[in-house]
Protein backbone atom coordinates (compact mmCIF):
# COMPACT_ATOMS: atom_id res chain seq x y z
CA UNK A 1 0.00 0.00 0.00
CA UNK A 2 1.19 3.46 -0.87
CA UNK A 3 0.33 5.95 1.85
CA UNK A 4 -1.54 8.19 2.39
CA UNK A 5 -4.73 6.26 1.68
CA UNK A 6 -7.84 8.19 0.66
CA UNK A 7 -11.28 7.02 1.86
CA UNK A 8 -14.56 8.23 0.39
CA UNK A 9 -17.75 7.48 2.31
CA UNK A 10 -21.05 7.81 0.47
CA UNK A 11 -23.43 9.63 2.83
CA UNK A 12 -26.63 9.24 0.80
CA UNK A 13 -26.22 5.58 -0.22
CA UNK A 14 -28.89 3.11 0.92
CA UNK A 15 -26.27 0.80 2.43
CA UNK A 16 -22.97 2.22 3.71
CA UNK A 17 -20.12 2.07 1.16
CA UNK A 18 -16.49 3.12 1.47
CA UNK A 19 -14.04 3.47 -1.43
CA UNK A 20 -10.35 3.20 -0.46
CA UNK A 21 -7.59 4.36 -2.86
CA UNK A 22 -3.83 4.58 -2.37
CA UNK A 23 -1.62 7.63 -2.98
CA UNK A 24 -1.37 6.77 -6.72
CA UNK A 25 -5.17 6.67 -7.05
CA UNK A 26 -5.29 2.87 -7.38
CA UNK A 27 -8.12 1.05 -5.56
CA UNK A 28 -7.07 -0.70 -2.35
CA UNK A 29 -10.53 -2.00 -1.46
CA UNK A 30 -14.24 -1.30 -1.57
CA UNK A 31 -16.38 -1.81 1.53
CA UNK A 32 -20.08 -2.60 1.55
CA UNK A 33 -22.03 -3.14 4.75
CA UNK A 34 -24.93 -5.56 4.63
CA UNK A 35 -28.21 -4.13 5.88
CA UNK A 36 -30.92 -5.71 8.02
CA UNK A 37 -28.73 -8.29 9.74
CA UNK A 38 -28.96 -9.30 13.38
CA UNK A 39 -25.17 -9.37 13.58
CA UNK A 40 -22.98 -6.85 11.80
CA UNK A 41 -21.27 -8.15 8.68
CA UNK A 42 -19.08 -6.11 6.38
CA UNK A 43 -17.49 -7.34 3.16
CA UNK A 44 -14.26 -5.93 1.70
CA UNK A 45 -13.88 -6.30 -2.06
CA UNK A 46 -10.83 -5.74 -4.28
CA UNK A 47 -12.67 -2.89 -6.05
CA UNK A 48 -16.16 -1.48 -6.66
CA UNK A 49 -17.02 -4.20 -9.22
CA UNK A 50 -17.48 -6.50 -6.17
CA UNK A 51 -16.18 -9.53 -8.06
CA UNK A 52 -13.46 -10.55 -5.58
CA UNK A 53 -14.00 -10.63 -1.80
CA UNK A 54 -10.74 -9.82 0.03
CA UNK A 55 -11.96 -10.17 3.63
CA UNK A 56 -15.02 -10.05 5.86
CA UNK A 57 -15.59 -8.34 9.21
CA UNK A 58 -18.22 -9.93 11.44
CA UNK A 59 -19.46 -9.17 14.95
CA UNK A 60 -19.26 -11.84 17.63
CA UNK A 61 -22.69 -10.94 19.08
CA UNK A 62 -25.99 -9.32 18.21
CA UNK A 63 -25.82 -6.49 20.74
CA UNK A 64 -23.21 -3.91 19.76
CA UNK A 65 -22.05 -3.02 23.30
CA UNK A 66 -18.39 -4.09 23.65
CA UNK A 67 -18.69 -6.43 20.65
CA UNK A 68 -15.58 -7.72 18.89
CA UNK A 69 -15.41 -7.63 15.12
CA UNK A 70 -13.35 -10.46 13.61
CA UNK A 71 -11.42 -10.03 10.35
CA UNK A 72 -11.30 -13.15 8.18
CA UNK A 73 -10.19 -14.16 4.71
CA UNK A 74 -12.91 -15.46 2.36
CA UNK A 75 -11.80 -18.97 3.35
CA UNK A 76 -12.35 -18.20 7.05
CA UNK A 77 -8.71 -17.76 8.17
CA UNK A 78 -8.55 -15.25 11.06
CA UNK A 79 -6.67 -11.99 10.38
CA UNK A 80 -7.33 -10.31 13.74
CA UNK A 81 -10.16 -8.39 15.37
CA UNK A 82 -11.15 -5.02 16.77
CA UNK A 83 -13.29 -4.23 19.80
CA UNK A 84 -14.75 -1.08 21.30
CA UNK A 85 -13.93 -0.38 24.94
CA UNK A 86 -17.47 -0.18 26.46
CA UNK A 87 -17.79 2.73 28.89
CA UNK A 88 -14.38 4.10 27.91
CA UNK A 89 -15.76 4.67 24.38
CA UNK A 90 -18.90 6.47 25.51
CA UNK A 91 -17.49 10.01 25.17
CA UNK A 92 -14.20 9.34 23.44
CA UNK A 93 -13.85 6.61 20.83
CA UNK A 94 -11.44 3.93 22.05
CA UNK A 95 -10.86 0.67 20.19
CA UNK A 96 -8.38 -2.15 20.61
CA UNK A 97 -6.93 -4.18 17.73
CA UNK A 98 -6.14 -7.83 18.51
CA UNK A 99 -3.80 -10.19 16.62
CA UNK A 100 -5.21 -13.30 14.85
CA UNK A 101 -4.29 -15.57 17.78
CA UNK A 102 -6.15 -13.32 20.25
CA UNK A 103 -4.60 -12.41 23.58
CA UNK A 104 -3.59 -8.91 24.54
CA UNK A 105 -4.20 -5.98 22.14
CA UNK A 106 -1.54 -5.29 19.51
CA UNK A 107 -2.76 -1.72 18.91
CA UNK A 108 -5.02 0.86 20.49
CA UNK A 109 -7.09 3.42 18.51
CA UNK A 110 -8.29 6.57 20.22
CA UNK A 111 -9.49 10.04 19.32
CA UNK A 112 -6.80 12.68 19.51
CA UNK A 113 -9.32 15.47 20.13
CA UNK A 114 -12.69 14.24 21.44
CA UNK A 115 -14.18 17.75 21.31
CA UNK A 116 -13.88 17.76 17.50
CA UNK A 117 -16.00 14.61 17.31
CA UNK A 118 -18.62 16.01 19.69
CA UNK A 119 -18.92 19.22 17.63
CA UNK A 120 -19.00 17.22 14.39
CA UNK A 121 -21.79 15.02 15.78
CA UNK A 122 -23.88 17.97 17.01
CA UNK A 123 -23.53 20.30 14.02
CA UNK A 124 -23.48 17.47 11.47
CA UNK A 125 -27.13 16.64 12.19
CA UNK A 126 -28.44 20.18 11.60
CA UNK A 127 -29.73 20.71 8.03
CA UNK A 128 -27.54 23.02 5.93
CA UNK A 129 -25.17 23.64 8.84
CA UNK A 130 -24.27 19.95 8.73
CA UNK A 131 -22.74 20.37 5.26
CA UNK A 132 -20.50 23.13 6.59
CA UNK A 133 -19.61 21.16 9.71
CA UNK A 134 -18.23 18.39 7.50
CA UNK A 135 -16.02 20.97 5.86
CA UNK A 136 -14.64 22.68 8.98
CA UNK A 137 -14.56 20.07 11.79
CA UNK A 138 -12.03 17.24 11.41
CA UNK A 139 -11.74 14.52 14.07
CA UNK A 140 -8.47 12.55 14.16
CA UNK A 141 -7.89 9.00 15.38
CA UNK A 142 -4.47 7.57 16.22
CA UNK A 143 -3.51 3.88 16.15
CA UNK A 144 -0.59 3.18 18.48
CA UNK A 145 1.24 0.21 19.96
CA UNK A 146 0.74 -0.71 23.66
CA UNK A 147 3.90 1.27 24.55
CA UNK A 148 2.35 4.41 23.01
CA UNK A 149 4.35 4.40 19.75
CA UNK A 150 2.11 5.88 17.01
CA UNK A 151 1.70 3.80 13.85
CA UNK A 152 -1.17 5.20 11.72
CA UNK A 153 -3.51 8.19 11.84
CA UNK A 154 -7.03 8.56 10.39
CA UNK A 155 -8.10 12.15 9.72
CA UNK A 156 -11.46 13.39 8.46
CA UNK A 157 -10.95 15.77 5.51
CA UNK A 158 -13.06 18.71 4.28
CA UNK A 159 -16.07 17.52 2.26
CA UNK A 160 -19.64 18.52 1.45
CA UNK A 161 -21.74 15.73 -0.08
CA UNK A 162 -19.60 12.77 0.94
CA UNK A 163 -17.27 12.10 3.83
CA UNK A 164 -13.56 11.96 3.08
CA UNK A 165 -10.84 10.53 5.28
CA UNK A 166 -7.10 10.12 4.95
CA UNK A 167 -4.94 7.42 6.53
CA UNK A 168 -1.27 8.22 6.92
CA UNK A 169 1.48 6.01 8.25
CA UNK A 170 3.37 7.73 11.08
CA UNK A 171 5.39 4.74 12.33
CA UNK A 172 6.73 1.41 11.13
CA UNK A 173 4.35 -1.54 10.61
CA UNK A 174 4.50 -4.67 8.50
CA UNK A 175 1.89 -5.47 5.84
CA UNK A 176 -0.23 -7.64 8.15
CA UNK A 177 -0.32 -4.92 10.81
CA UNK A 178 -1.22 -2.28 8.20
CA UNK A 179 -4.10 -4.44 6.96
CA UNK A 180 -5.41 -5.06 10.50
CA UNK A 181 -5.31 -1.34 11.33
CA UNK A 182 -6.95 -0.44 7.99
CA UNK A 183 -9.82 -2.89 8.62
CA UNK A 184 -10.12 -1.54 12.18
CA UNK A 185 -10.37 2.03 10.88
CA UNK A 186 -13.01 0.97 8.33
CA UNK A 187 -15.15 -0.75 10.98
CA UNK A 188 -14.66 2.18 13.34
CA UNK A 189 -15.90 4.62 10.67
CA UNK A 190 -19.06 2.55 10.20
CA UNK A 191 -19.65 2.25 13.96
CA UNK A 192 -18.94 5.90 14.76
CA UNK A 193 -21.20 6.98 11.89
CA UNK A 194 -24.05 5.12 13.56
CA UNK A 195 -23.28 6.85 16.88
CA UNK A 196 -23.51 10.31 15.32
Amino acid sequence: MQFPLQLRFKVFALSPQIFVDDAAGQPVCYVKQKLFRFREKVELFRDSTRQQVVATIEADRIIDWSAKYAFKTPEGTPLGSVGRRGLRSLWRAHYEVFPPAGGSPAFSIHEENPMAKILDGIFGEIPLIGALAGYFIHPKYLASRPDGTPVMRLTKRPSFLERRFEIEQVGSADEGEQSAILMSFLMMILLERARG
